[in-house]
């Protein structure tokens, strides 16, 4: 898998798409919630005029970001598409190793941020980014399990277990026992 970068979705200037790449880069470590544009375009090398002048808005730069960091979780998809004959516990294995991994900790929380900003501001910035996901990753996992009149509960189940143990893990750290749950419904 190849990781996006802002030139893959960024229509317009290169200058654009550098500034969103600094700027994704800044989200993940500070996140977008109460995002500043001062200290933003201080910290990338540009200022808050040029941000607004690029992105149209505050807003505009938010769903610019959220877009960018739902770039990288849709290049997983779309491996994990790849590889057909895996089952939905092979699946929920490779999704729980790609969202364990230390290094995408800015990329979770930020999307964990965008998520319950969209159930709170569903006409923010963030509108519709938790509904796009939680479809995005059910279609996923349907293409990966028979057809049965259990199969969408099943995945459900499966969605629902990987986005908790996710949130344990980005609360508490421990990789270990959220792993151990993880592996412990996958031997049901």
């Amino acid at each position: 898998m190849t990781d996006a970068t802002a030139t893959d979705f960024v229509d317009g200037s290169p200058r654009k798409a550098e500034l969103l790449e600094r700027a994704y880069r800044y989200a993940l470590e500070h996140g977008v919630a109460n995002l500043s544009l001062r200290p933003l375009a201080s910290a990338i090398g540009s200022s808050p005029r040029v941000l607004l002048y690029l992105f149209g808005s505050k807003d505009g730069l938010v769903r610019a970001l959220l877009a960018r960091a739902r770039a990288e979780e849709l290049a997983l998809l779309e491996e994990l598409r790849s590889n057909p004959g895996s089952d939905l516990k092979d699946v929920v294995a490779r999704i729980w190793e790609w969202l364990a991994a230390e290094e995408r900790r800015g990329l979770l929380s930020l999307w964990v941020e965008g998520y319950a900003h969209s159930l709170i501001d569903p006409d923010g910035p963030w509108a519709g980014f938790a509904k796009a996901t939680v479809d995005d990753w059910l279609a996923l996992l349907a293409e990966h399990q028979h057809d049965t009149d259990q199969a969408l509960a099943q995945r459900t189940e499966a969605l629902a277990l990987l986005r908790g143990a996710l949130l344990d893990l980005l609360a508490t750290g421990d990789r270990e026992r959220t792993t151990a749950t993880i592996r412990a419904w996958m031997a049901q």
